[in-house]
């Protein structure tokens, strides 16, 4: 446990945090507008924001040694979370990826097994460094034969939900985390192959028999293929409408709570076409700039850390909100297939958003660790 009186934080940080959460509050309103209903996603919000800086304050009380030394414990409930849900979760647009509680709203555990598996593959990586100086190859393969474990028992569960989105987001912390961990290069160029021999045969099967496909595959995954194969062409609603809904924005937009078109998901997916229509050409940079600016810190606190556990947890949050920024924005405005994906901090939603905070609440611990090691 340590003493909050005594933390030293990157205030540089807290602000952006602050500013987010403003950001947040005032497009959900606007994009709230555009709903049927009346669902109070403001309040909603702001109450998730409340929650969650709580989560950041509990995070400092109990330190991330905590967390690292209780990893496994995370690990063991995020899975039986991701099993539970299968069964017992909430079905929403076909797909299971929620607990739905009366009151409160809905869960996903999956948005919390992200930063689990952040925790785990650090300490594993950590661990694995530290056991051995120079690795051989075959030291080397028995410890990504367990990664592969480790992340594949969420992966194979989250994607039978399903949540492709999710699924890549776990793969992509996983390589990032072990890119900076320094193993052998040529592991990727065999993971890679691998993948893309895969990804070629299920495409030729897709495109040479569809029938053959559906049968191996089914029909969810058909769909899920031909969706994200789709994106190029531009077409659809929800995209034709949220890409006119930010070039009618112009250069300082409509102002709050003035969204003329009508789109889809505007408060969670497309919380961006809301934001640009309200605010410009003008709002959207600055929250780019925003965006940037804390993404580098965040790589500037990576390099700064004296410690290696703490590299390693920091790349793949660096990595996994980089990511979700990027697809987010870019299916947004049509240079992305439309997958899901969030806009971290910003977008509606309590599960991801309490995920972020959690992850905000480790990030300044590692700052404050940072701060005392230079003094």
């Amino acid at each position: 446990m340590k003493n909050i009186s005594k933390y030293k934080i990157d205030i540089s940080l807290i602000i952006c945090i602050v500013l987010f959460a403003i950001i947040s509050i005032v497009t959900i309103g606007s994009a709230e507008t555009l709903l049927e209903e009346n669902n109070y996603l403001i309040l909603k919000q702001i109450l998730w924001y409340v929650i969650g800086f709580v989560l950041i304050y509990f995070i400092m009380f109990i330190g991330n040694k905590f967390l690292y030394k209780n990893a496994w414990i995370f690990y063991i409930i995020g899975v039986v979370s991701l099993i539970l849900v299968l069964f017992f979760g909430a079905e929403i647009n076909d797909a299971r990826c929620w607990f739905k509680i009366p009151g409160i709203g809905n869960i996903q555990p999956s948005e919390f097994m992200k930063i689990i598996l952040i925790i785990v593959l650090g300490k594993m990586i950590n661990s694995f460094k530290e056991k051995f100086n120079s690795p051989t190859l075959k030291q080397e393969f028995i410890f990504l034969f367990k990664v592969a474990i480790v992340v594949g028992i969420p992966s194979i569960l989250t994607f039978l939900q399903p949540d492709t989105g999710v699924v890549l987001i776990y793969l992509l912390i996983t390589f990032i985390m072990l890119f900076i961990s320094g193993i052998r290069y040529r592991w990727f160029v065999i993971i890679f192959g691998i993948l893309g021999l895969a990804v070629g045969t299920v495409l030729i099967t897709y495109f040479v028999n569809t029938d053959l496909f559906i049968k191996i595959f089914g029909s969810s995954f058909f769909l899920r293929v031909d969706r994200l194969l789709d994106w190029s062409s531009g077409s659809g609603y929800q995209l034709e409408n949220g890409i006119t809904s930010i070039g009618s924005g112009g250069l300082i937009g409509y102002g709050i709570n003035n969204t003329p078109i009508y789109f889809p998901e505007p408060q969670t997916d497309f919380i961006f076409a809301v934001f640009a229509n309200n605010f410009g050409f003008i709002g959207s940079i600055v929250l780019l700039g925003l965006i940037t600016f804390f993404d580098l810190r965040l790589i500037r606190l990576a390099i700064e850390s004296p410690s290696n556990i703490n590299k390693y947890i920091i790349s793949g949050i660096i990595g996994m909100l980089i990511y979700q920024q990027l697809q987010n924005i870019g299916m947004t405005i049509g240079l992305m297939p439309i997958t899901g994906i969030t806009l971290p901090f910003i977008s509606y939603g309590g599960s991801s958003l309490l995920s972020y905070m959690i992850m905000a609440g480790i990030i300044f611990n590692i700052s404050n660790e940072n701060i005392r090691y230079r003094n």
